[in-house]
């Protein structure tokens, strides 16, 4: 986050929608998604738009170690800094975002090179309305992550919320939520991740976030193989996974 007068570079882009200002910076090599003052929601590398900036983002992939996606629903957009990192280094990985406000879409594609094809489908939709509809098929990750310039989407600590999103997923698949630390006393939302899920990790970040990761199924994989597979990826993505598989901590069921 950044105060409005130290905000990285110079405004190139603002409109309003119903919830309020979109703006876009640039400092000639990043550039920078926000919704109000004092806010920053994404950041791109304009050089290399698949390699993640935020030190949360990057956590939010440490499921990919355990097990290999195909298919996957993002909630929340910004500027799209997750499905195209996802985009770019998983080919075989089919993408459906769900994003309430349309100029998000619209200034993630002009603005933050979100890619344009038929493995990343866009639904311009409120959650809960999303949820609502029967679903098509099954996915093995859900990623969620719904900010707005107030903070944090409300709907995340609703068991409702869990429970659906519980659904969405495959016998195997992950759910993974970035929430501000000050939120690990949310203890309906624990209580219902722990009825949905086998297994459930956080992970804090220097930052402030706090992530959580919650699988359908236990998981067999040794510590052995997890750090070989985060060194092979950290090749893969240009930043060290390692570093946050080591702050992984597992909340549910202890050993």
């Amino acid at each position: 986050m950044h105060d409005e007068e130290t905000l990285p570079g110079k405004e190139i882009h603002r409109t309003y929608d119903e919830y309020g200002p979109i703006q876009v910076f640039d400092d000639g090599t990043k550039r920078y998604l926000s919704f109000g003052e004092g806010d920053e929601q994404s950041c791109i590398l304009k050089a290399r738009p698949e390699l993640l900036q935020h030190e949360y983002t990057r956590a939010m992939l440490l499921p990919t170690l355990f097990c290999e996606p195909r298919s996957a629903v993002l909630i929340g957009l910004g500027g799209g800094a997750v499905p195209t990192c996802l985009f770019h280094h998983w080919p075989d990985l089919r993408l459906h975002v769900i994003e309430l406000r349309r100029a998000v879409v619209k200034i993630a594609r002009r603005y933050f090179d979100l890619p344009q094809s038929e493995r990343i489908q866009i639904v311009e939709q409120d959650v809960a309305e999303f949820f609502d509809q029967p679903l098509a098929q099954r996915v093995d990750m859900v990623f969620s992550d719904i900010y707005g310039a107030e903070g944090m989407d409300m709907q995340y600590f609703q068991p409702w919320y869990i429970e659906a999103c519980a659904r969405l997923l495959n016998d195997d698949g992950w759910l993974i939520m970035n929430c501000w630390d000050e939120h690990r006393g949310e203890q309906d939302t624990l209580q219902a991740l722990t009825e949905e899920f086998a297994e459930v990790y956080t992970c804090t970040v220097s930052t402030g976030n706090w992530i959580i990761f919650a699988s359908k199924r236990p998981n067999t994989i040794d510590q052995a193989k997890l750090k070989m597979a985060a060194k092979k990826q950290s090749k893969q993505l240009g930043f060290s996974v390692t570093e946050n598989l080591f702050k992984l901590f597992k909340v549910f069921p202890k050993d």
